[in-house]
């Protein structure tokens, strides 16, 4: 697929770094264009997303994927060198399954460093809780969650 690629995201959103590993990871070579969301969003953005006005947003040859781990299947299915999941159809499963978990309960980390009071308290003991369920739940232990190397962690 020789068509171009770009990347409408910024710097410090997770969802975009989760699409800029994977291009990386992949050896897609891609444009970043920086979306400035304190401001007036781009009428590129609002072009691409017209629906959530959000970012990420990837352009492949024009047109547009929204949602990160939507981004992420479809540059899996583009791009089928270097594999980002399992090949095995469980573990592929299980690795969603991860993605999903860190994705709702991951907000809590972000207000234990923006909140005050007994929110930041609730918000540290719930991150806390989401880090112990992943390490032991995950397979941290055996520090893999598997066999192949992939996206997901290898030792």
């Amino acid at each position: 697929m020789a068509d171009q690629v770009k990347l409408y995201g910024v710097w410090n959103s997770p969802f975009s770094c989760r699409v800029m590993w994977a291009l990386k990871l992949k050896g897609i070579p891609y444009d970043y264009i920086e979306e400035d969301l304190r401001n007036t969003k781009s009428a590129q953005l609002l072009k691409y997303n017209p629906v959530h006005k959000k970012i990420p947003v990837l352009v492949h040859g024009e047109k547009p994927i929204c949602e990160s781990m939507v981004i992420i299947e479809y540059i899996e299915e583009s791009w089928p060198q270097n594999p980002l999941l399992p090949t095995d159809p469980y573990e592929r499963a299980m690795a969603r399954f991860w993605v999903k978990f860190a994705d709702d309960k991951g907000p809590a980390i972000w207000r234990a460093f923006k909140s005050a009071g007994e929110e930041r308290e609730n918000a540290k003991k719930e991150t806390l809780e989401m880090l112990r369920t992943i390490e032991e739940r995950a397979g941290l232990e055996k520090k893999e969650f598997s066999e192949e190397t992939t996206l997901v962690l290898q030792t």
